[in-house]
């Protein structure tokens, strides 16, 4: 409906279409308030309001509207402040944009701290009437712009800026901003921050074009001078010595001018091979192998104490009772990477550690997540430290797309059916080579949505190698699948039961993620009680209702067209495969070299299909 000429208020009523998930009216002639009842459309994922003549205040009632992902009210006569209640739950994580309006009030600190502190992927603030101060405690760690100039803004710029890692423009400018800059992170490039009519800001940095702050001015002075005084007296005192020493050696028998010239080719000889040593253990220290090299260097516990800011919580993924993941870089490679700290205050996480270790040095895949490289060594306390440190996946995991109700932060969550037959296609090639193409082969063990991540193209990396085991008799194996780890929903029914432990279980494991790929239902949904499962409940619709148990929010284009022409020759295949790797017996499961073929089958005929189209 957008880019019409309809005017009007926006009726109370819109909240009855339940099953709406983009609602654009954007670029109209719309007057009044925003009708409460819009987040009464329990689908609606991306709101579009702007560039019409709404007015009056914006209405908290948008904060309920869980699954909200980007919000659009900019070039509108909105007036007041942001209600708090707006940020009640995690939404906006694609966008919020509040821009060219007559908002007034404090920035909110709720804005910056929801949902763990991801933040939306742009912030959209700017020609509007905020006053106060930027919020010291914003943790915007998803957030790739922030526009929040033509206000009336004071204060200092807030040092949280230069440790968000995704930042790539920052835009301050036409405010009273005033103080130090900081200089980390995006303020190293001029291009990506915009400070213009900040009268009171300054920086010892010549690269933002800003007054040398007075305090830094005069320290450098002083440097300046010492340095001066210093010159002038190497100066006077350098010659006279200089001409005494060549006296001396004139003066000295032959012997001991001999052993004196040998002394003097001996300390350059050493000099030279002391740089030499110096530079090969810099250029050691600043190379990080992001490629696919066996041999990996290690780096230091300083490096990534200073990639995570002293493991900020502003930084922090994701933390279990295993360990923590953090993402940042290092200052000799850019980069985003993943830091993966383990928990040592057992011994079996160590050993998770030396497992993952050796899934590294065994494994080539292009569906694995494979550290680049290790730490290994010891904390400012003296205590063991051990941490992995992989490419950093801007699309997070997979839980986080599917699930979107649980999370917030990454873009976009919403998968139509092609990317989901590609992930699984691609979760079952990695399977398929660590079963299969390893010696010894690999269990996985712990397979799961969450040990799934995303890279930016969306091709899917298996990851977590912590609980995997190799079958090798030369290696240590439990007797049986009691000592394993596993999540609840996931593990295979002979977990628990004495079973030794087989490649099945991994089969199982990748039966109920392609059926929640499928359904959208988590395994340990509520409905899944007294003996129901979600194999068993997908066995119930199967084949005749199986359009029934698809996941709506699979694209509605898509999933429409899913369920009356694709059906029998892509989602009954599907739902079957997914049913034949959860059989109770795991002498009754596929192999994933199987599975991976027949996936591999129809993902291609469906991609092959759908170009006709």
């Amino acid at each position: 409906m957008e880019n019409n000429l309809l005017s009007g208020s926006i009726p109370s009523t819109i909240g009855k279409l339940q099953n709406l998930y983009i609602l654009n009216l954007s670029k109209n002639k719309l007057s009044g308030q925003i009708p409460p009842s819009v987040c009464d459309i329990t689908q609606l994922g991306k709101l579009y309001l702007d560039s019409n003549n709404l007015s009056g205040n914006i209405t908290g009632s948008l904060g309920q509207c869980k699954g909200l992902l980007e919000l659009n009210l900019s070039r509108n006569n909105l007036d007041g402040s942001i209600p708090v209640e707006l940020f009640a739950s995690p939404p906006f994580s694609l966008g919020l944009d509040f821009s060219h309006n007559n908002l007034t009030g404090e920035l909110p600190l709720e804005l910056g701290t929801v949902g763990a502190g991801a933040g939306p992927t742009s912030l959209h603030m700017e020609v509007n009437k905020f006053h106060g101060q930027i919020p010291a405690r914003w943790q915007l760690v998803s957030t790739v712009q922030i526009n929040l100039s033509h206000n009336d803004l004071s204060g200092v710029v807030p040092e949280f800026f230069e440790h968000l890692h995704m930042l790539e423009q920052l835009d301050l400018s036409y405010n009273n901003l005033e103080g130090d800059v900081p200089t980390g992170w995006i303020f190293e490039n001029s291009t990506a921050v915009l400070l213009d009519d900040n009268k009171g800001l300054c920086s010892n940095s010549s690269r933002l074009a800003l007054p040398i702050c007075p305090g830094l001015s005069a320290s450098a002075n002083k440097t300046k001078h010492h340095l001066s005084l210093l010159a002038t007296l190497l100066l006077i005192v350098l010659p006279p010595l200089t001409i005494a020493f060549l006296v001396l050696l004139w003066f000295l028998p032959t012997l001991w001018k001999s052993v004196v010239f040998s002394f003097l080719q001996l300390a350059v000889a050493s000099k030279k091979m002391f740089c030499f040593f110096a530079q090969q253990k810099r250029r050691e220290m600043h190379t990080v192998p992001f490629n696919d090299e066996k041999k990996l260097k290690r780096v230091s516990y300083q490096d990534i104490l200073k990639a995570t800011n002293w493991f900020s919580s502003l930084h922090t993924i994701s933390s279990t009772c295993t360990g923590s993941v953090y993402v940042g870089s290092f200052k000799f490679d850019r980069r985003l990477v993943a830091i993966k700290v383990f928990n040592l205050s057992e011994p079996s996480r160590c050993d998770s550690y030396f497992i993952e270790c050796e899934v590294l040095r065994n494994t080539r895949h292009r569906n694995i997540m494979c550290p680049v490289t290790v730490c290994s060594t010891l904390d400012s306390q003296n205590h063991e430290f051990k941490a992995l440190i992989f490419k950093f996946m801007v699309n997070g995991s997979l839980d986080r797309w599917l699930h979107t109700e649980q999370h917030n932060g990454i873009p976009g969550r919403v998968l139509n059916f092609g990317q989901r037959i590609c992930i699984a296609a691609d979760v079952a090639s990695a399977l398929d080579y660590v079963h299969n193409q390893l010696t010894p082969p690999l269990i996985h063990c712990d397979l799961k949505l969450e040990n799934i991540l995303l890279d930016d193209d969306m091709t899917a990396r298996l990851g977590d190698f912590g609980s995997a085991k190799f079958l090798s008799p030369d290696m240590f194996i439990p007797e049986s699948l009691d000592d394993v780890g596993g999540t609840v929903g996931y593990m295979a029914p002979e977990y628990g039961m004495g079973y030794e432990i087989s490649v099945g279980a991994d089969a199982y494991s990748f039966g109920v993620l392609l059926l929640e790929l499928l359904t959208g239902k988590r395994p340990t949904n509520d409905m899944f009680v007294d003996g129901l499962t979600l194999s068993i409940f997908s066995e119930s619709m199967f084949p005749e209702r199986v359009a029934e148990i698809l996941d709506p929010c699979m694209g509605h284009e898509e999933h429409q067209g899913c369920a009356e022409v694709w059906g029998q020759r892509y989602i009954v295949p599907l739902v079957a495969l997914g049913l034949s790797c959860t059989m109770e017996s795991p002498k009754d499961r596929p192999g994933m070299k199987d599975v991976c073929a027949k996936l591999s089958a129809i993902r291609d005929a469906f991609l092959e299909h759908r170009d006709d189209d």
